[in-house]
């Protein structure tokens, strides 16, 4: 039967705009963490309440009891697990590993099966709740993986999420996110064009958004990030640039199951132009600038 220690040690790779607040949420809750990040700055809240900062992925890994990874890309993700410094070289026998980037399906699977070789247990467990889900604690988590290492491991993922539902074997997860990709990616365009239409028409977007919202138009994006648009805030709490990676991978995979996506094609090629434009830096509420400021981008 599979256990983990009471006082178990955790290792988070990746403090960025999403996991400086997931690993400060495990400080919190007592954790030992063990913190790597390629610029240690970022690391530095975390430092001072606590965390302990390894050099490496390859220390991390040997000091840890239970990994955890929020990085940015696939390509970061196979380095950071099965480069020649990677986790599944360094780890002990028995660590938990629980991937919680975005990333590919096929690379989650290669990750289990390579840690599984050398008795080690690895999830894909990717997240939606953006920046604000992060730091509330609040994420969907979507978990791929064995059920028995996943039911050892809900106690340490409800600090970081409350819907947290297992979706299957290893790559799950990640064709779970790609589900949540696509129906964020074209609810996006709408939304834009809704709100561009409301200020079009001489409307106040502000008060449309207080009638839209709440009704059968209503989704996460219309209530969490149209505010952002009409307020010109384009911060980024999911960048465009990662946002463009989600799509590819799900169009790639759709591809592969010969599955016809236009409404995906259409969004990530809307993206493309936002980025083109030099705001692939920019929260993805920014692709409203396309209907505004950058109207002629579209056009071309």
């Amino acid at each position: 039967m599979l256990t983990i220690k009471q006082n178990s040690r955790i290792g988070f790779v990746g403090t960025g705009v999403m996991g400086k607040s997931m690993a400060g949420h495990l400080l919190s809750a007592g954790y030992e963490v063990n913190i790597y990040t390629r610029t240690k700055s970022k690391a530095e809240s975390l430092l001072s309440a606590g965390a302990v900062w390894q050099e490496t992925v390859e220390k991390l890994a040997q000091n840890s009891d239970i990994i955890i990874t929020m990085v940015g890309y696939p390509k970061d993700v196979e380095e950071i697990y099965l480069g020649e410094h990677g986790i599944v070289n360094y780890a002990q026998s028995g660590s938990y590993l629980i991937d919680m980037t975005t990333s590919s399906p096929s690379l989650a699977k290669k990750i289990y099966e390579e840690a599984l070789a050398k008795e080690m247990f690895a999830l894909d467990a990717p997240v939606s709740g953006g920046d604000v889900g992060a730091k509330e604690a609040r994420l969907a988590i979507m978990v791929g993986g064995d059920e028995e290492v996943f039911n050892v491991l809900v106690p340490v993922l409800s600090y970081l999420g409350k819907n947290i539902v297992y979706q299957g074997k290893a790559g799950a997860g990640q064709h779970t996110k790609m589900c949540n990709q696509i129906a964020i990616a074209t609810n996006m365009i709408g939304v834009c064009e809704a709100m561009a239409y409301a200020s079009k028409s001489g409307l106040d977007p502000d008060t449309v958004l207080k009638s839209i919202a709440t009704g059968a138009a209503g989704s996460w994006s219309l209530s969490n990030l149209a505010p952002r648009m009409l307020a010109n805030d384009f911060a980024p709490g999911f960048y465009v640039k990662h946002f463009i990676k989600d799509m590819t991978i799900a169009l790639n995979a759709a591809d592969e199951m010969g599955l016809l996506t236009p409404g995906l094609k259409l969004a990530k090629s809307l993206y493309d132009k936002l980025a083109a434009a030099g705001e692939e830096n920019s929260g993805t509420q920014s692709l409203y600038k396309l209907y505004t400021s950058l109207t002629s981008v579209v056009n071309q």
